[in-house]
């Protein structure tokens, strides 16, 4: 588009509840690369607020602005010391903000939380090792969500890759997570069976999603999720999730089936009628994180405090 005017369309009927980065596409007419370069670039608008989340899930009547000449916006959670929990020559505990993907999309991306990491030790490590040249070793054996916040563990050698690898997978490693979500929710557990990602981002479980699509589906993979209650709030719940499990949206996605979606959740809000809870940040916080250190067989304990949006939001809600 050569026009350098802000250009606004209102949200349709038939395009509520739709993703942000499909929305523009089809309204403004543009290819999928052309719509989602707008959207991270911050050239894209909801009701006067600009959105780089191409999950966002718009509303009808929603308008959406396009400002061609609208500058970038700043990148989210510039990396700063203090997000480093634990270092050891073996493994690295950082807390993540939201707002900030674990491992980039794309590769050599220098502002996902593993790259800035892996920037930080290359810049602290010893003069020798700073005169090969290399950055410094560092691995992923689980991640966040982009919007949820808290503490992940990368291991810096293939020896302490492996040993934490078989505690994942024997479901040994200790993760809780504090959410704030919509309404008076009971303590249980959910045990489903969730569906990958087609290429459309619809997630979800074979027995329990809103879409037919999804349902139809006999190829999830098995989802548990323990949620205990921490406080009861207005209109809504403190609780603790605990996983056995490690799917990706898997928190999100069970709570939101079951009819408690978290404060703040833009894509998995399909068939919600109570009262929503505005929030422009994912009420979601990995506080916990216990594992046996792979080298030493030290057992290791690690807790963070929840984001100042997320203190926020619970104070209010206890008013």
């Amino acid at each position: 588009m050569s026009t350098e005017h802000p250009k606004i369309v209102t949200v349709p009927p038939h395009f509520d509840e739709t993703r942000l980065d499909k929305a523009v596409k089809e309204l403004f007419q543009v290819p999928w690369s052309t719509a989602r370069t707008w959207i991270e670039r911050g050239k894209i608008s909801v009701d006067n607020t600009r959105s780089t989340d191409l999950a966002f899930v718009v509303q009808q009547g929603a308008q959406l602005c396009l400002t061609p000449d609208a500058r970038r916006p700043s990148r989210t959670g510039d990396f700063s010391k203090e997000r480093i929990v634990h270092i050891d020559p073996h493994l690295v505990v950082a807390d993540k903000p939201a707002g900030i993907l674990t491992v980039p999309l794309l590769e050599r991306d220098p502002h996902s939380f593993d790259a800035q990491i892996r920037t930080y030790l290359t810049k602290h490590r010893s003069k020798t090792a700073r005169k090969k040249g290399a950055l410094a070793s560092l691995l992923v054996v689980h991640r966040l969500d982009k919007l949820t916040s808290g503490l992940l563990v990368f291991p810096r050698t293939v020896e302490a890759m492996d040993g934490l690898k078989s505690q994942f997978r024997e479901h040994t490693v200790k993760r809780h997570y504090l959410a704030l979500v919509h309404g008076v929710i009971k303590p249980q557990t959910f045990k489903t069976h969730i569906m990958e990602d087609r290429g459309d981002g619809i997630r979800g479980s074979c027995e329990t999603s809103p879409h037919p699509k999804v349902r139809k589906s006999q190829k999830g993979q098995l989802a548990i999720t323990h949620v205990e209650v921490v406080e009861q709030l207005k209109s809504a719940t403190l609780i603790k999730c605990t996983l056995d499990t490690g799917r990706t949206n898997q928190i999100r996605i069970h709570l939101a089936e079951h009819g408690h979606p978290l404060i703040g959740e833009r894509t998995y809000m399909r068939g919600f009628k109570g009262k929503k809870i505005n929030s422009l940040q994912l009420m979601l916080h990995a506080a916990e994180l216990g594992f046996t250190h792979p080298i030493s067989q030290e057992p290791m304990h690690f807790t963070a405090e929840p984001p100042d949006y997320f203190l926020q939001m619970h104070r209010q809600l206890k008013k």
